[in-house]
């Protein structure tokens, strides 16, 4: 099965260099030193190489050659965006611009006061999105449904040196007792959010076609989507040129109890954004199970 295996690569070492960088020369700085870890990953990550690499020429139908320079980007990319978090979470969020395309339905679902489910996936940046929506005065709750099998130590280094986030994280538990917290969080009028693009060996997963071939996504976000009777907004946070995002929400049409509708429709989202930053999907493994070992 195409699956996740839910941890990161990284030191505490090397997160510890950047933000050292960030603080003492700024943000570009770290983006230079950025070159020799996306060359290091580049050389010697053979089985996330191969992945993106499957990526850029079987399915966007790059050639060999483009194929290889877009797997080095790809980890540039990747490493900004890691970046842009820590720097942006650390106090510099005045040295980002952004733009927002669909906010007024995120406005319009708020004062609907039902809650509303928000389904994003690996691509882009989507976890600086709280620091943006403060500035334009949208005031509420983000719930983050995610596991818990990040590196520890990474993240317990991040959670010292930058400010706490404001977003809450709902843990996916065997025995079912985060549906009892998005139901909550749901009835308060906040916001649910899911990534729709990995899923974990031994849950429940739906197949479905994107860009050309079939694979298997995580079917919870979309079984639960399509039952709660709230708006479904996806949402994706893409990184452009000179420290500036925009911001992608676009409304999802739901039919109750179609989670492989809601599915397809996701997809279609998901391929649209991918058309314009094809760099931005960060998923380093065999999301097709089409690579031989």
């Amino acid at each position: 099965m195409s699956q996740w295996d839910g941890k990161s690569k990284g030191t505490v070492l090397g997160y510890r260099i950047f933000v050292f960088l960030i603080r003492k020369a700024g943000v570009k700085s770290a983006y230079f030193l950025l070159y020799f870890v996306a060359s290091y990953y580049f050389l010697f990550l053979k089985k996330s190489n191969k992945a993106i690499s499957y990526y850029f020429k079987e399915r966007l139908r790059y050639s060999y050659f483009q194929s290889k320079k877009m797997v080095f980007k790809s980890y540039y990319t990747f490493g900004q965006t890691i970046i842009d978090k820590v720097s942006i979470s650390a106090g510099l969020r005045n040295k980002f611009t952004y733009e927002f395309d669909g906010i007024e339905i995120l406005k319009r679902l708020l004062a609907e006061k039902k809650g509303g489910v928000l389904i994003s996936a690996h691509i882009g940046n989507f976890e600086i999105a709280e620091h943006f929506f403060g500035d334009i005065d949208l005031d509420f709750q983000i719930n983050l449904v995610t596991t818990d099998l990040e590196h520890s130590a990474i993240k317990n280094y991040l959670e010292s040196v930058t400010q706490k986030s404001a977003v809450k994280f709902i843990i996916i538990k065997e025995d079912l007792s985060h549906i009892f917290e998005i139901n909550a969080a749901l009835a308060n009028n906040e916001l649910i959010c899911f990534t729709g693009d990995r899923y974990f060996e031994g849950t429940k997963s739906l197949s479905e076609t994107i860009l050309g071939k079939e694979a298997n996504f995580p079917a919870g976000p979309f079984l639960i989507a399509s039952r709660l009777k709230v708006p479904v907004v996806f949402v994706y946070v893409m990184k452009e040129p000179n420290l500036h995002y925009h911001l992608y929400a676009r409304e999802a049409t739901v039919k109750h109890r179609d989670e492989k509708g809601l599915l397809k429709e996701y997809i279609k989202s998901v391929e649209t954004i991918l058309q314009k930053y094809p760099l931005q999907w960060f998923n380093y493994f065999d999301f097709w199970n089409d690579l031989k070992p």
